[in-house]
Order: C-alpha cells, then sequence, then structure tokens
C-alpha cells in the first residue's frame, strides 16, 4: 500500500500498475524501461501539463473530430496506465480502437483484447480474429494492420509510439498525432502533431477538450489545425525542460 503523503505517490502509483501488467503478461520485457525513460523527462517538466502541451492537445482533438476514420493504437503499456481514459475519448471523438504491439504475441494480444472487453469496449481491433493487413516498409509485428483500422485510417492518435512506424504511416498518408515525453524522440519530430504529456494527463485532459469542440463548426476545428506548427511547438517544449533547470 502506497501512502498518499509519499512526495512521489502518483509516480509510484503508476509504476505498481506496470509491475502488475508486466505479471498479468501483456507487457514486453522492455516495457519497463520504456516506462522509466518517460517518467525521467516527466520529472524535467515538473510532472505538470505544460503550454505547449495542452496548445497540441486542441489541434490533435480537432483533427481526430475533423476525421472521417480516426483510429487511437494501443500497446500494452498505454493499456496498462489508461485503458479506461482511452476508451472514454475514442467515444467522445467517435475514434476506434486498435491493438497494435512491437512485440506482438498471441498471449499478449488475447489479453488486452479481454481487457477492453472487460472495461466494456466489444469492438477493439487489431485482434486474432480481426481482418489483418500488412504495411509495407515496417519492419517488425508493428506492420499489421486492421483492413477496417490502421490500415484505411486518415488520422491516427499513437501515443507511446516507436519512431519507424511513425514516419511510415506519415508517409503513407496519414495524419499522425503523438503523445510522447520526450520532445526530442523520432516520433515526436516525424508526427503532425505530438503531445509532450504523460497519457495519464493528455487523454483525460482530450476528453474534455473534445466535449468542448464538439459543439463547434467545422470551420473553427480546420483553423485550430491550419495554425499549428509542430515544429514550433516542439521548440516550445523544449524551452519548458530548460525552465525546470
Amino acid at each position: 500500500m502506497i501512502p498518499k503523503s509519499h512526495p512521489r505517490y502518483e509516480s509510484l502509483v503508476l509504476r505498481d500498475k506496470m509491475v502488475k501488467a508486466s505479471q498479468e503478461g501483456y507487457l514486453a520485457d522492455s516495457a519497463l524501461i520504456a516506462h522509466g525513460r518517460g517518467e525521467a523527462f516527466d520529472y524535467l517538466i515538473g510532472e505538470k501539463t505544460t503550454y505547449p502541451a495542452k496548445r497540441a492537445m486542441y489541434v490533435a482533438v480537432a483533427a481526430l473530430l475533423l476525421s472521417s476514420n480516426p483510429v487511437i493504437s494501443v500497446n500494452g503499456n498505454a493499456t496498462a496506465l489508461a485503458i479506461d481514459e482511452i476508451i472514454e475519448l475514442a467515444n467522445a471523438v467517435k475514434a476506434k480502437i486498435e491493438i497494435n504491439l512491437f512485440y506482438r504475441t498471441d498471449e499478449r494480444v488475447k489479453i488486452i483484447t479481454r481487457l477492453y472487453k472487460d472495461h466494456g469496449y466489444k469492438n477493439i481491433l487489431g485482434t486474432l480474429d480481426d481482418d489483418i493487413e500488412y504495411i509495407d516498409d515496417i519492419k517488425n509485428n508493428r506492420a499489421t494492420a486492421s483492413k477496417t483500422g490502421i490500415y484505411s485510417a486518415d488520422t491516427i492518435l499513437i501515443p507511446l509510439e516507436d519512431g519507424d512506424r511513425a514516419e511510415i504511416l506519415k508517409n503513407a498518408g496519414k495524419n499522425i498525432i503523438t503523445i510522447d515525453l520526450n520532445p526530442l524522440s523520432r516520433t515526436s519530430k516525424m508526427s503532425d502533431v505530438s503531445i509532450m504529456d504523460n497519457i495519464v494527463r493528455a487523454i483525460p485532459f482530450m476528453t474534455k477538450i473534445a466535449e468542448d469542440l464538439k459543439t463547434q463548426d467545422k470551420k473553427v476545428l480546420m483553423d485550430i489545425v491550419n495554425d499549428f506548427d509542430n515544429e514550433e511547438n516542439l521548440k516550445e517544449s523544449l524551452e519548458q525542460i530548460r525552465m525546470k533547470e
């Protein structure tokens, strides 16, 4: 039991979620390393949502609402940290959710499929029963893509992503949104909208934004997207880290 008085309480709760997910068998062996890397960057920004991150979230939500086939790509880490929040966001922006794993095994896919269904999301894509296509040029198991999901999506939210896939999906003409605490990562640089924030803060905030933006005219949403410069926003994100030094 982690006492709430502990100065690192929230961080320790997230670590505990990751450990339990690992014990349940749906995280890759390297998942805890990836989480620790993100945690280090979160510490550098004071474990708070920055203004550039909020700006990027508004753009991301506007893009999802404008899309004809938006998809949220999830792996073990995202599922362990924010499964309910991901489902809420998907419902708010009418996006599909698709399982996509770097270290894909039938067992991991089965467990994650069951988790989403147990949490009330019945139409999860990327399952063992799904109609799967393979994206050219991706040289690992993340090449898998549901025919009605990532393969035909126009906008994809890929939290906790690898840079190779982000670049290839973008080159395939898809609008790429990422949640990545490292503004220097290849994923952040390759994406159209990069949100430098912890997924556990970003996803719920994006759902709140969606409830507001859903009432706006399409032109307002298009202006939000068109006025955004991801490269400039990443520079501001880096400045947030320097300000904490």
